[in-house]
């Protein structure tokens, strides 16, 4: 007697909670996601062993370029609301609200007080073209220090580092040290590129 043959059927996959899936969570990312704001200064930072990661928020940073210019930032929007106010009132320099929404969005800046009110009156394309001479340091305009004391003073969980190009000359790194000391930051970070550690024979 011939055997019956049991008639197979491939199995069937529905892939549509996969796809669904696939969708929630690339908008998840998006909606989540906080862009870095374009680099003005680009920092080509020396390496390090060092493992000690930097904070994710309330961080100020200072970049010195290898041409010696020095810009200050910025990462936290209201605390860059309350210090263009602290700067308006100690240096007497009058912000609009357009101003001060312009200042917020920026992610670092090289520009004399003076010459901050016609630099948020440009256009973003107008900024990026723009050759900003860098913050003063110098001992007779020390505008650095008040940046820094009163960015603290509008955000006092703040954290300051230093990200200085590998290329810069010792004295501007020294100078902006000197100056965080000054207004007494003595504990700031040093921001180096990721080094492999010498391996022990």
């Amino acid at each position: 007697m011939p055997k019956v043959k049991i008639h197979r059927t491939s199995p069937s996959l529905d892939m549509t909670p996969m796809v669904d899936l696939a969708f929630l969570l690339v908008t998840f990312f998006m909606l989540i996601s906080k862009f870095a704001p374009e680099e003005v200064l680009v920092v080509d930072t020396p390496s390090s062993v060092s493992e000690i990661k930097m904070p994710d928020a309330n961080v100020i940073t200072i970049s010195i370029g290898n041409d010696e210019r020095v810009f200050f930032g910025v990462d936290d929007k209201k605390t860059k609301l309350r210090l263009i106010d602290n700067i308006s009132s100690k240096y007497g320099v009058g912000f609009t609200e357009e101003e001060r929404q312009v200042f917020a969005t920026l992610g670092s800046f090289g520009v004399p007080i003076s010459q901050l009110k016609s630099f948020l009156n440009l256009s973003a394309e107008e900024q990026k073209r723009f050759q900003q001479p860098g913050i003063p340091i110098d001992s007779a305009r020390n505008e650095l220090g008040d940046w820094v004391l009163q960015a603290r003073y509008a955000n006092p969980q703040s954290v300051v580092a230093i990200k200085g190009d590998g290329s810069a000359g010792y004295p501007v790194a020294g100078r902006v040290i000197d100056i965080l000391q000054d207004k007494n930051i003595n504990r700031f970070n040093l921001v180096t590129d990721m080094e492999a550690k010498p391996r022990n024979l």
